[in-house]
């Protein structure tokens, strides 16, 4: 209620007085010994404000009275949260209602919405946005993929990130939280500092930690960075996820080295289609460490390098597959006597163009998992199946076979007179002309191999192949209790790897063991990939379940020397891509709430590659001070180049904060505008900013992105 008067001056004078609801004490109101009512007082010298009973009144000139009422009222919203009032909110509120009075304030928000919205609560404490300009940075990191938090220290940046960050981790919006900052100050090598790698970052990232300590149960921080949950390392030490530059990776034209990649190749993702290379990131020489399946496949990578894993026990509990690096494996690869981190595989055949085949690729298969190939007599089988007899047949056209001597067949042309007692035949055999021109004719069974226009071939003309040799040299191997799983004997070791390949590039795993002179391999395949197509053979695979489900294993991870490096970023929802062996691995960091702090010390060059490093379902918050910059001279700084290239592009965002969002001492907020009112006045006398052109710390032309302090 208001009413108007004049002073003993004639001006004008309104009244306002509010009532405080019985259910709130005055105390809550008022303060501690009237310690908040003093601040209303000193904020409003010119005004009169008495307290009787559970009413308040002011009187004053129209305006002032007008914002006590609005504070009066914004207090009692808060209130009615069970949020106690402080002296630090009141001052925030009262200048956040004088800004909105002047028209220096934008937006709609009221105090009450600033101070009352909760991100986080731990043992008793939440944390909460102080500040307007802090509640719109809080805002953004909700709206927006990519945020640049930008302004002086003790504004909130990296504090309500990581409240953020957390609340994503508890509420399942990501998967683990990766907190890491430049250690500029130890020139990013840190080699020289006595102790092991985390003594030797620690003083750089011991702000992190003690954010997190402030946030989660610390307990249960140890056990969440063991699991990887939460990563805290230098950007110098996550930008490493690298492979040696010979590497093979499987694309659209079969394997090449991934060190010859380039940004718009195509190589091949885990559902088995091209997808593009958005990055490609040279690393330099690195330790690398041989991962080795337990089926025998391996590949090479850096200790920081990402793979896609599960355990037993993410399995059992419906668990998504989690993303660990490396060295965090090595050590805890066994569980209970088995193997403990299981690998992806790929969820469709690779997919590969389909190129024109000389012969049908299940007659190649047949001829090569039990013909005898020799380039001097007609192709022949040692079969007495009949059902194979006929398959050799009719996946042959234009040949016809006879009974050779024994229990075998001698596929011959049709009409053929063929002398009595001997196999030979007078005129060329068209199978042997085309065996003998793809090179399959000659040589030992020991050196028998597939034509790499039908290893690099579509999935149809792969499986076919397969599907040939085991018809003919491969048998379904039932066992109690247990699904089917196929064995292939060959005496040739090339002939071994080519199954190998055609089973893993189906999607299956196939183990080799040495029996006396011949190889033996065990194949699984994937739902809906059959083995086989002779009836009696797929009759009794189908009659013991089928394959089952195939899988693969880490085995182990060792030291493997050191090597020139590069690691790729691709555009696959998952990030992977197939490597050698067919591997699937990665290193784009998806589900994840990425924070990079002090971002004004990364160079371009790192600013990019830690952007670059976005995977699906991630969020980055980039936070920093352009104004304390600890650069080398000469290096320009990532955060303030990444304005004029970010700016216009969509779900990036940039916030603001200054020196009123300082939630430290009060007198940070005073030095920060000291030293602003400091450098304008040197530019001024100077007419130009020591700092044009030069990054060093404390030079006067430190400015933010957009040009203000």
């Amino acid at each position: 209620m208001t009413q108007t008067t004049t002073n003993q001056a004639g001006s004008p004078q309104e009244t306002a007085r509010f009532t405080v609801p019985a259910k709130h004490p005055m105390v809550t109101v008022l303060g501690s010994g009237d310690s908040l009512l003093r601040v209303i007082e000193q904020a409003f010298p010119a005004a009169d404000i008495h307290v009787r009973g559970n009413e308040i009144s002011a009187t004053g000139e129209a305006g002032e009275v007008a914002l006590i009422q609005r504070l009066f009222d914004e207090m009692m919203l808060v209130l009615r949260t069970g949020q106690p009032m402080t002296e630090d909110a009141v001052e925030r509120t009262i200048a956040m209602l004088r800004d909105q009075q002047d028209g220096r304030g934008s937006g709609t928000e009221t105090p009450a919405e600033v101070l009352t919205q909760n991100i986080l609560s731990n043992r008793g404490r939440t944390i909460r946005p102080k500040t307007l300009n802090q509640k719109r940075y809080v805002d953004a990191i909700d709206k927006h993929t990519v945020v640049f938090g930008i302004g002086p220290a003790g504004t909130g940046k990296t504090y309500l990130a990581m409240a953020k960050a957390v609340q994503a981790l508890q509420s399942k919006q990501v998967n683990r939280i990766i907190l890491t900052r430049p250690a500029v100050e130890a020139g990013e090598r840190l080699g020289f500092l006595p102790g092991t790698l985390y003594e030797k970052i620690d003083p750089y990232l011991r702000p992190l930690y003690d954010a997190l300590h402030d946030m989660l149960d610390p307990d249960s921080i140890p056990r969440l960075m063991a699991a990887g949950t939460i990563e805290v390392a230098p950007l110098a030490y996550m930008r490493g996820r690298a492979q040696p530059v010979f590497t093979r990776v499987m694309t659209p034209d079969g394997w090449r080295p991934i060190g010859e990649l380039r940004v718009g190749d195509l190589v091949t993702g885990s559902n088995g289609e091209p997808t593009p290379v958005l990055g490609v990131y040279p690393q330099g020489e690195k330790d690398v460490h041989r991962v080795t399946a337990q089926d025998g496949s391996w590949t090479l990578c850096c200790g920081e390098h990402l793979w896609t894993v599960r355990t037993a026990a993410d399995r059992r509990d419906g668990k998504p597959w989690r993303v660990l690096e490396t060295q965090e494996m090595t050590g805890s690869l066994g569980a209970a006597h088995a193997r403990r981190y299981e690998l992806p595989l790929l969820t469709a055949p690779v997919g590969l163009p389909a190129r024109e085949t000389p012969v049908d690729a299940y007659a190649l298969g047949l001829l090569l998992g039990d013909g005898a190939l020799t380039g001097s007599t007609s192709p022949s089988s040692s079969t007495a199946d009949p059902e194979l007899a006929e398959a050799f047949e009719a996946a042959l056209p234009g040949v016809a076979l006879r009974h050779g001597g024994g229990s075998g067949h001698v596929l011959n042309r049709p009409g053929e007179s063929v002398p009595p007692g001997t196999d030979v035949v007078t005129l060329e055999n068209p199978v042997t002309r085309v065996l003998r021109e793809m090179d399959v004719l000659g040589g030992p069974s020991g050196t028998r191999t597939v034509p790499d226009v039908y290893l690099h071939n579509s999935a149809d003309v792969r499986l076919a192949l397969l599907q040939g040799l085991l018809d003919s040299g491969g048998v379904p191997v039932a066992e109690a209790d247990r699904t089917c799983r196929v064995r292939y004997t060959t005496t040739s070791a090339l002939l071994r790897d080519d199954v190998i390949s055609l089973v893993q590039s189906l999607g299956g795993v196939a183990h080799t063991r040495r029996r006396q002179d011949a190889h033996v391999v065990g194949v699984r395949l994937p739902e809906g990939v059959e083995p086989f197509r002779l009836a009696h053979k797929r009759e009794k695979y189908r009659a013991a379940g089928g394959g089952g489900r195939p899988m693969r294993f880490i085995d182990s991870i060792e030291p493997a020397g050191r090597e020139e490096t590069v690691c790729i970023q691709v555009a696959a929802e998952d990030s992977l891509y197939v490597t050698e062996n067919y591997l699937l691995t990665h290193n784009t960091l998806n589900d994840a709430f990425i924070i990079l702090d002090e971002a004004q010390n990364t160079n371009p060059e790192q600013m990019k590659m830690f952007l670059t490093r976005l995977g699906f379902d991630s969020q980055i918050v980039i936070t920093g001070d352009v104004t304390q910059v600890d650069l080398p001279g000469g290096t320009k700084s990532g955060l303030r180049q990444v304005r004029e290239i970010l700016d216009d592009v969509p779900d990036v965002h940039f916030a603001e904060l200054d020196s009123s969002d300082v939630v430290r001492h009060k007198l940070v907020g005073r030095i920060v505008d000291a030293y602003a009112r400091y450098d304008d006045r040197n530019e001024a006398e100077s007419g130009r900013g020591h700092g044009h052109g030069h990054d060093g710390p404390g030079r006067s032309g430190d400015r933010s992105p957009n040009g203000k302090r």
